[in-house]
């Protein structure tokens, strides 16, 4: 967990795109908010590997978001209550849906599952906005900060951290 923390950090040094790091952070809430064992969560973890996404904001993402996770279980579960039984409209689909061969696979008829998904679905996009605000101003006001703390230049001029940047660099 902590090398994704300084992959994060490096990347929010670097000229990486705010959009791929607040991607991550949108992806991997909605990996940390939701059951671990769902099939769309397959598809997400997919696209963090397929897309430019910054893989230590959405695993720094996933591991908070798991743990406020256990906090909503219980809103997540009357959510997707009223989903799946509040709405009379929808016991059609819901019926349909069931008596499909592979579509039950994905638990959606789950209150927790639904209720979870649903709300990191709509939660993903604040958190995308949110994450590249934070971003831009982390860059903008606190970076140049962050490089002027004697514990920080300290750090850099350590053999440590020289070898440690050799080894990135040819890791590549």
């Amino acid at each position: 967990m902590l090398r994704y923390l300084f992959k994060l950090i490096r990347a929010m040094h670097s000229d990486t795109d705010p959009r791929q790091i607040s991607l991550g952070f949108s992806l991997g809430m909605i990996l940390g908010l939701t059951p671990l064992y769902s099939p769309h969560n397959l598809i997400v973890f997919l696209a963090i590997l397929f897309f430019r996404v910054n893989v230590g904001a959405a695993i720094l993402s996933w591991g908070v978001f798991s743990v406020l996770a256990f906090l909503l279980d219980p809103a997540f579960n009357q959510i997707g209550m009223f989903i799946l039984a509040g709405t009379g409209i929808l016991t059609g689909l819901w019926t349909s849906l069931y008596n499909m061969t592979l579509f039950p696979y994905t638990r959606f008829n789950n209150t927790i599952v639904m209720g979870s998904l649903a709300f990191s679905i709509l939660a993903s996009y604040p958190v995308y906005w949110g994450g590249k605000l934070l971003v831009l101003k982390y860059r903008e006001t606190f970076m140049d900060r962050f490089n002027k703390w004697k514990v920080i230049q300290v750090l850099k001029t350590s053999n440590m951290y020289k070898w440690y940047s050799r080894y990135n660099a040819m890791k590549g």
